[in-house]
């Protein structure tokens, strides 16, 4: 069969995010410093995003050189589970994000470290639950008027991932705002104390806020689209809505690792020491908590 531009564009998208998230991984696991239940969780996306890239790549060979049913399925589930544990993942970095913030007392202890390791087996537990889902029969191989716009995946399948992507979409709003007003207190209150709020603390505290929106919105602009076509499309359209609005999705996981990753001061660093090795003792890097967005 002649190449389908927009697999091509599925594939090359699933080789740039396995890429990126397999030097991500390669940074965390090479870094014994890198042990922190911050960067576990940025770990866990970036093995999220890795598992969903090579899913791209393998869901292109089979579609042009295996050409068997069953292993189209275990690869279809296998993208649900990569894509959902790299969404899951996500929310598990806000709830962090937060937690930092409002106790921060306390954030640095034992019990910090069971509730990050609880939410991740919760979020990959969950995501492989979904991704087996089609392979056990939730499927429409047998059944054409049960497809949706996502072959093999059913309508109830698909309408069940999408309403958890709205809720995971509006948990991660709801405590983001929760951030700013954290943020937003804290400048007020340290303006107290100075009689003044001075222009450093105005910037910093614009530029947290910023960066809060862009994270939403960068993961909002990505998912949305497909989350929505998945409900009210019908599998009747032209497979094209469907690549238009799948491609934008896997960008998320192209540039999860810039948002979370690379501008990590610690990350960088270790990077420095893989590649170069020429890292100097005397140049400073500042450790960074969730809270630093």
């Amino acid at each position: 069969a002649a190449l389908n531009p927009w697999d091509v564009m599925l594939c090359v998208s699933g080789t740039a995010i396995a890429c990126e998230n397999a030097l991500v991984v390669a940074i965390i696991c090479y870094s014994p410093a890198l042990r922190t239940p911050m960067f576990v969780l940025v770990g866990s996306l970036a093995t999220a995003d890795l598992l969903a890239g090579l899913g791209l790549i393998l869901n292109f060979v089979c579609q042009y050189v295996i050409h068997s049913e069953t292993v189209s399925l275990l690869t279809v589930g296998f993208l649900v589970a990569s894509f959902a544990a790299s969404v899951s993942s996500l929310l598990a970095i806000t709830v962090d994000r937060y937690l930092s913030l409002y106790n921060a007392l306390t954030y640095y202890s034992e019990r910090t470290v069971l509730c990050i390791h609880t939410m991740l087996a919760g979020a990959w537990g969950v995501s492989l639950c979904l991704g087996l889902l089609p392979v056990l029969g939730w499927n429409c191989l047998h059944d054409r008027a049960a497809c949706s716009v996502v072959r093999p995946l059913t309508k109830s399948n698909v309408t069940l991932l999408s309403a958890s992507f709205f809720l995971i979409f509006l948990v991660m709003l709801h405590l983001y705002i929760e951030i700013c007003k954290i943020v937003c207190r804290h400048a007020h209150q340290i303006a107290l104390q100075q009689h003044f709020l001075t222009a450093s603390h105005y910037v910093a505290t614009k530029k947290g806020v910023s960066t809060l929106a862009i994270i939403l919105g960068t993961f909002g602009a990505s998912w949305l689209p497909f989350a929505i076509y998945c409900v009210v499309g019908d599998p009747d359209y032209p497979s094209v809505y469907t690549y238009a609005t799948l491609l934008p999705a896997t960008y998320n996981s192209m540039i999860n690792p810039i948002i979370y990753a690379y501008r990590n001061q610690e990350i960088q660093r270790s990077m420095w020491v893989l590649f170069c090795g020429c890292f100097q003792a005397k140049v400073s890097f500042r450790s960074r908590s969730p809270s630093d967005v």
